[in-house]
């Protein structure tokens, strides 16, 4: 049910975006106290981006899940920036992150809703 969404300028070679996506995977499932047999992580390379007015290296986040708590957000932005930093070489001043808490009944899986 958690979706975490990555979308930079910084092109990431096919080892780099495969550790980025096993990392951030398991970082959103732990954070949130959720399985991580239902996180989804998505990267997309977006070269078509500016922050500031220029175009240095940069990053998009959102991550939707049921039961996002408000409170939870200013660990998970910490450990999200550090993540991409580590991995993408982005400082955490260029990201965003957008926090989305979705309805169970907003949210399908299986032919069903949560």
């Amino acid at each position: 049910m958690p979706l975490l969404s990555i979308e930079t300028n910084v092109a990431a070679d096919s080892e780099t975006r495969r550790a980025l996506l096993v990392s951030a995977s398991a970082l959103a499932a732990e954070e949130l106290g959720k399985s991580e047999r239902y996180v989804m992580v998505r990267f997309s390379h977006n070269p078509h981006m500016l922050f500031g007015g220029d175009d240095q290296p940069l990053a998009y986040l959102e991550l939707k899940s049921i039961g996002l708590q408000e409170e939870a957000t200013p660990k998970l932005s910490a450990a999200l920036c550090a993540l991409v930093e580590e991995r993408l070489g982005v400082p955490g001043n260029r990201i965003y992150i957008e926090f989305s808490d979705a309805p169970r009944r907003m949210w399908g899986w299986d032919g069903h809703t949560f």
